[in-house]
């Protein structure tokens, strides 16, 4: 059995328009041979009645904490909804479908309500229905504890269920559905020159989606990545073919052929803010109790720079009040720089190459963009500059490594 694994997100499910062209997609892969697994995110956006953030703000609306296990259960509703209007959409254009929530799917999670993580996916159901010529609906972005409660599996749940469905059931590919063509080389609507990816390797994807690219979250690509199962993203409403992401051969091993395509694409987080720690005692600033105490208080730091006098890092902008009394009751005297983002060179091809960094702080300095603080890894190369800065910042970048011209990235199957 050849078995696929199409994941359509909320704007794909969210008009009877859209769901026929859920039909169309299905019934293109049964043509080409292919036993299809569907698997859908709630309808719609933010303010859509069965979107997910509806459902939470009306929770909050009765408590302004509300259990997050009882919060789970809500959550739910949105997919599990879709689940039905879309199997019986396919039912009615003559397609054979079965609904399963995320538990009667198999999917088995531990008990971190609202962020869960998926310890196993049981796919005797799935494969069982499968065997009967139908195709199997999925509700995404939810699982089942071992004790029988209902989780999710935190922003951009949908993906990693079909990621783990397409693991567990070793199916050829898995297609991500979105109302964008495919992953671009920087957010079109700070770089309107920007353009869609043909090809790119989980480690390139996988890194951009943690710099800020919103097509597919990084987890569904870590399971994709572990069990070499190629994803393509593209639109559910063109025929383009999108982004494959997949295992990188050739030029990525061509070292004359790096220099070529030295950077994939330009990603961004914007909501931050800079914390600054200088301290004139002899002694070297606390650090181990400092990220100690941001950590049990839930406050993930990120670009963190430390020397033995001095210390800065970022966290996003609604926890800076937070980090601040926590810094304070240190004794610990922050400067805080509001309103920053954070812009992102990404590509496999800066392995290793001298002149990157300086292609970035020159194509930054040209634009007039001042640098506040950098990091890196073997594939990025990240900037925090003032949020007012960032549009011109990705511009510059993008232009600078010629991102607008087509590459060819031969040997990626």
């Amino acid at each position: 059995m050849k078995i696929i694994v199409q994941k359509f997100g909320g704007t794909s499910v969210a008009t009877e328009e859209a769901r026929m062209r859920i039909v169309s997609r299905v019934a293109d892969a049964k043509d080409r041979g292919y036993s299809p697994v569907v698997v859908v995110s709630a309808m719609g956006r933010a303010g859509d009645p069965y979107a997910t953030d509806t459902l939470i703000s009306l929770a909050k609306a009765a408590s302004v904490e509300p259990s997050p296990r009882e919060l789970d259960l809500l959550m739910s509703c949105g997919e599990i909804i879709s689940t039905v209007v879309v199997t019986s959409t396919l039912r009615t254009a003559g397609i054979d479908s079965f609904a399963l929530t995320g538990g009667q799917a198999g999917i088995i999670t531990d008990d971190n309500y609202n962020n869960s993580q998926i310890m196993k996916v049981e796919t005797r159901k799935i494969v069982g229905k499968l065997a009967e010529g139908k195709v199997v609906v999925v509700a995404g972005f939810q699982g089942m504890t071992e004790s029988g409660d209902v989780t999710t599996l935190g922003r951009g749940g949908s993906d990693t269920t079909a990621a783990a469905i397409g693991a567990a059931l070793d199916a050829e590919t898995v297609e991500i559905y979105t109302d964008v063509d495919g992953v671009k080389t920087a957010d079109p609507r700070l770089v309107p020159e920007a353009r869609t990816i043909e090809h790119l390797t989980y480690e390139e994807i996988c890194q951009m989606a943690h710099e800020g690219a919103r097509v597919i979250h990084p987890r569904a690509v870590e399971i994709a990545m572990r069990h070499n199962i190629p994803i393509r993203v593209r639109s559910t409403f063109n025929d383009l073919p999108g982004t494959l992401v997949a295992v990188g051969q050739g030029m990525l091993f061509w070292p004359e052929a790096r220099h070529l395509h030295v950077v994939t694409g330009v990603t961004h987080i914007a909501g931050l803010c800079q914390v600054a720690l200088v301290d004139g005692r002899e002694e070297p600033l606390p650090y181990t109790g400092t990220f100690r105490r941001l950590a049990d208080s839930g406050i993930s730091v990120d670009m963190i720079s430390v020397t033995p006098k001095t210390c800065s890092f970022v966290v996003k902008e609604d926890l800076s009040e937070r980090t601040l009394r926590i810094l304070d009751g240190l004794g610990l005297k922050p400067r805080i720089l509001h309103d920053c983002a954070k812009v992102s060179v990404v590509g496999s091809g800066m392995r290793g190459l001298p002149g990157v960094m300086a292609n970035v702080s020159e194509a930054l300095s040209g634009a007039g963009v001042e640098i506040l603080q950098t990091s890196d890894s073997h594939v990025t190369i990240s900037c925090l500059v003032r949020r007012p800065d960032l549009e011109k910042a990705a511009q510059a970048l993008h232009a600078r490594f010629a991102l607008d011209a087509p590459r060819d990235r031969g040997g990626i199957q």
